[in-house]
């Protein structure tokens, strides 16, 4: 494999592979989230966009695509098949430096790129025949298969032949990333990774009625006990209301009737 790396290939550590059944697009992106970064710290780029926890930056080919949070409102998306697929080339690369007697750790990515390599002529299925949506004659009775290559070259950091600004940003980033683990600090993911279901889970689970749900009652408070009445005696003097002692008015006069009786025998006599 020839690969397109014009500085002095001695220097580098390479490895590659041709003719994949990937979008080239996809794989180009990827591999600029690797670029310039320490090989460990690439293998966990890596992993966390084929575990669904970091998205990949798309500076091209984003139309139509869908911008993320974790990216700062960026446009990006999770390209985890081709991850897995630099993965493994990432991981011949680091087998190749160690046959070579060098520590792959402590080596960086300075190479990756990705390219279209052929493009085979075939035809669409009968369902999509007539139904491709695309435009002109050529859209309804070709179906192209695009096949891509990939490249990745590590090197030590004082043999990188590149200007000053890019061998500023490789030591930055190697810095950074082995004053990291040295901390233990472990990165938190951005994103949690979706669970796959698989269809009969969901059939049984769409199957099975649901439970009823129970009213929900409010706590009953514990009722306060009223304190009782203490039955104490009664020694006041009883008093007769004076209504009752007071003998009833002549309405003719303020005497009683009794004395006016008396009276008037008397003056009788």
């Amino acid at each position: 494999m020839k690969y397109s790396y014009n500085k002095d290939k001695s220097k580098v550590v390479f490895a590659g592979r041709e003719d994949l059944n990937a979008s080239f697009k996809d794989l180009s992106a990827v591999c600029d989230s690797i670029r310039y970064r320490n090989a460990a710290e690439a293998m966990e780029i890596l992993e966390g966009i084929k575990g669904g926890s970091r998205p990949v930056l798309y500076l091209r080919h984003n139309k139509h695509m869908g911008s993320r949070h974790e990216l700062g409102g960026r446009k990006g998306r999770f390209p985890k098949k081709c991850a897995g697929m630099i993965k493994n080339i990432l991981t011949t690369a680091m087998a190749n430096a160690t046959s070579k007697g060098k520590d792959p750790e402590s080596m960086v990515v300075s190479h990756a790129s990705a390219n279209k390599t052929q493009i085979i002529s075939r035809s669409p299925s009968k369902g999509i025949l007539y139904h491709s949506g695309g435009y002109g004659y050529a859209s309804l009775r070709r179906s192209d298969l695009e096949l891509a290559k990939v490249e990745i070259g590590l090197s030590e950091i004082d043999q990188i032949e590149l200007g000053p600004e890019k061998i500023r940003l490789i030591k930055a980033n190697n810095e950074r990333y082995l004053k990291k683990k040295a901390s233990g600090k472990k990165q938190t993911p951005q994103r949690k990774p979706h669970k796959e279901v698989s269809k009969q889970e969901s059939k049984n689970a769409e199957g099975k009625p649901k439970p009823p749900e129970k009213p929900v009652q409010a706590e009953k408070q514990p009722e306060k006990a009223l304190p009782k009445p203490e039955d104490k005696p009664n020694n006041l003097p009883m008093v007769e209301s004076k209504a009752a002692n007071t003998p009833s008015q002549n309405p003719n006069g303020n005497k009683p009737a009794e004395e006016a009786k008396q009276g008037d025998k008397n003056n009788g006599e």
